[in-house]
């Protein structure tokens, strides 16, 4: 059977490539707007879905993963900053805080009817940043294309007091751990 990541994030491409099985990858195609009121959990576990569910309706005898994360800063979700000022505004607010990452993944396969999904929530705790330290980070890693406005596989982490949760690949974008085990469920060996 055919294993797709729906997903076009160099990020999630890495962390799959780690499991050493063959995959190919498929933009998804989904509209990311949050609807009202709705979670930061509850949308990165929509997203992640809905992402699986439309690549498998054009491979359905496929294996399809979708994944989604969602940063929530007490209690607001925020996204990717998409520039330096946002990047900015983003980190300051983060400063001393707890950010929760919530990081949705999914896989569905038409024909045999395997559709599971499960969301990871991984917590970091920021450091007090002062406006030059968090100029410094953003000139330096340029982490506008990630939810939360850094890359904790990079020089994100010296931004952090400490980091909450089983498993810290779902900070990158991608919860291997829940992978692995969807795989396993799904009927394929990951070992």
């Amino acid at each position: 059977m055919d294993l797709i990541l729906a997903s076009t994030s160099a990020y999630r491409r890495n962390l799959l490539e780690r499991l050493q099985i063959p995959f190919s990858t498929v933009a998804p195609d989904v509209d990311e707007t949050a609807l009202p009121e709705e979670s930061a959990s509850a949308l990165a576990c929509r997203l992640a879905k809905e992402k699986s569910h439309a690549v498998a309706q054009r491979h359905p005898d496929a294996l399809v993963i979708g994944s989604d994360q969602v940063a929530s800063i007490a209690g607001r979700s925020v996204g990717k900053p998409g520039s330096h000022q946002a990047a900015a505004e983003q980190l300051q607010k983060s400063s001393g805080q707890q950010v929760d990452f919530y990081t949705g993944v999914a896989l569905t396969c038409i024909a045999t009817g395997y559709s599971q999904t499960m969301v990871e929530r991984f917590s970091v705790v920021f450091r007090q940043l002062d406006p030059a330290e968090i100029e410094a980070y953003l000139v330096k890693e340029e982490p506008y294309d990630c939810a939360g406005s850094f890359k904790c596989e990079g020089l994100g982490i010296a931004l952090f007091k400490k980091m909450i949760g089983d498993d810290p690949t779902s900070l990158e974008g991608l919860p291997l751990i829940a992978t692995c085990r969807l795989l396993r469920e799904a009927g394929v060996p990951v070992l």
